[in-house]
């Protein structure tokens, strides 16, 4: 896992239909979307990796 947390100034981009409307997103969607990309962002554990690796292998 990184220890790295989001940050509150990194910019996120809006949907296209956002954008040609002039919409912004609410404060609180920004906020999820920062969490989210936090989370996918981060490296799958090491004991995730076993387990993925023990279930391919049963094939």
């Amino acid at each position: 896992m990184t220890s790295e947390k989001p940050s509150a100034s990194k910019p996120v981009a809006g949907s296209a239909k956002e954008a040609a409307s002039g919409k912004e997103r609410p404060d609180w969607a920004n906020g999820l979307r920062r969490l989210y990309d936090s989370v996918v962002e981060e490296e799958l554990p090491d004991s995730f990796k076993d387990l993925l690796s023990q279930l391919d292998s049963k094939d």
